[in-house]
């Protein structure tokens, strides 16, 4: 099967030659035809399959012929990485076409972005929050848009992102094209298909299975010796190719990244804490190869489209399994075969019983001599709070207290000062009578 089939316009097909495209993609030899025939979608498939042609190329084939300047479609992406990965395939295939696209997110200036709008864009592709502040301050309108597309649902909604999502559809026309697309499908992707689609056709490609090109091994090996068993499989077991590896923390990532660069790799972190300028040096250092290791947190998880990459490390196992199949998604791709190797400590033991249940088979272990798994946990324990005091009175009857101890004792002084006046007045009485009577008192 080939492209040809659909009907694309010159243009676009010469884009798609120029892109190196061949044949499409089982999701893209499914989605394209019920796309451009303007029905919604709901697309299941890893990452990796070729989602984003998918998408763009029936996208661009619709507006290449209709007025220009205004919103007409909109993609949403949860990430800024993937959302400039978007925005470069849209430049790629509409090449030629006038069509205008810009990417929208956080953590960098606006003042490109309102340029942008400025001038007329045709197709945005943006992160919600950057895009919902540009709706609600700078007076964006998307009552234009025919086409939306919700990329990588669920990975927005770990993120937290659906209060937001609900916000922007309130801007868009209740008359539109929707298109989602999602690697997995729990009940609240389900709820939000059912909110947004209309009759939607649903593709389902090789849904949570690790892609067939790629071999995946377990290292056990204790946490103090995670650092050198990577040093000692870069070093002993090196790959043609690029090498991802992941980190569960921002600090792992950076002290990571440190560590390789000291052993004399050239690598680089890529992390939320870094500025834009700085993740898109990163990234940019990847995919040219000025970088051979790049160590990220599960922001890049979605966001990076390397097709030479080797080898995917999780240095930490991801927090549920389907983001180990969305994390070793980043290799074996293109046709070709990869690496995923991960480390496993006691501490991870039901984890990786997850990971196998969802693929339905076991992962072979690999014991290297000098590592190994510690037999207890490594997990610091939780300092338990000793037991507040029970509080009988509140601050307020303390406080009554207080002033009635205050006004007995004012009430003693008085009494001693009338003993005394006594004393003065009636000399026939003895003091230490007078010193007795105050005490019984």
């Amino acid at each position: 099967m080939s492209f040809k089939q659909f009907g694309f316009k010159s243009q676009i097909t010469n884009n798609i030659n120029n892109c190196g495209y061949e044949h499409p993609t089982p999701i893209q030899e499914e989605a394209i035809p019920k796309v451009m025939a303007g029905k919604d979608l709901l697309g299941l498939a890893q990452t990796g399959t070729g989602k984003t042609a998918a998408f763009a190329l029936p996208i661009i084939q619709q507006l290449i012929d209709a007025p220009r300047g205004k919103i007409r479609a909109l993609v949403v992406a949860p990430t800024r990485e993937l959302a400039e990965q978007i925005n470069q395939s849209f430049i790629e295939l509409a090449k030629g076409t006038g069509l205008r696209t810009v990417a929208i997110y956080g953590g960098v200036g606006k003042k490109p972005q309102l340029d942008a709008f400025q001038r007329g864009v045709d197709i945005i592709i943006a992160c919600p929050g950057r895009l919902l502040d540009h709706l609600n301050n700078h007076g964006l309108k998307l009552d234009k848009v025919d086409t939306l597309v919700l990329d990588e649902a669920d990975q927005m909604f770990d993120m937290g992102f659906f209060p937001d999502i609900r916000r922007i559809l309130k801007h868009l026309p209740r008359k539109r094209q929707t298109l989602l697309f999602s690697a997995t499908m729990p009940a609240d992707i389900r709820k939000l298909a059912d909110e947004t689609l209309t009759n939607p056709e649903e593709i389902r490609i090789k849904l949570e299975q690790p892609l067939d090109l790629i071999s995946q091994a377990l290292y056990p090996v204790s946490k103090r010796q995670k650092s050198a068993l990577l040093l000692h499989i870069l070093k002993k077991e090196p790959t043609e190719g690029s090498t991802l590896v992941f980190t569960r923390t921002k600090y792992g990532a950076k002290n990571l990244a440190k560590k390789l660069i000291k052993a004399g790799f050239s690598a680089s972190a890529l992390q939320g804490n870094m500025s834009q300028n700085q993740r898109q040096n990163a990234l940019n250092g990847f995919r040219d190869g000025t970088f051979s290791i790049l160590v990220a947190t599960d922001i890049a998880a979605r966001g990076i489209d390397v097709s030479l990459v080797a080898q995917v490390v999780n240095f930490d196992l991801p927090s549920t399994a389907e983001a180990y199949t969305h994390r070793i998604g980043r290799t074996g791709r293109a046709k070709r075969s990869g690496r995923a190797i991960s480390f496993i400590c006691f501490d991870d033991k039901a984890m990786v019983k997850a990971i196998e249940r969802l693929q339905g088979k076991s992962i072979k272990r690999i014991n290297v001599d000098g590592f190994a798994m510690a037999e207890e946990s490594e997990e610091t324990p939780k300092q338990t709070r000793r037991p507040a005091r029970p509080q009988h009175k509140s601050k307020k009857k303390l406080g009554q207290r207080r002033s009635s101890g205050q006004q007995q004792k004012r009430s003693a002084t008085k009494g001693k000062a009338k003993a005394k006046t006594k004393t003065k007045t009636n000399p026939n009485k003895s003091s230490s009578g007078n010193i007795f009577g105050l005490g019984q008192k």
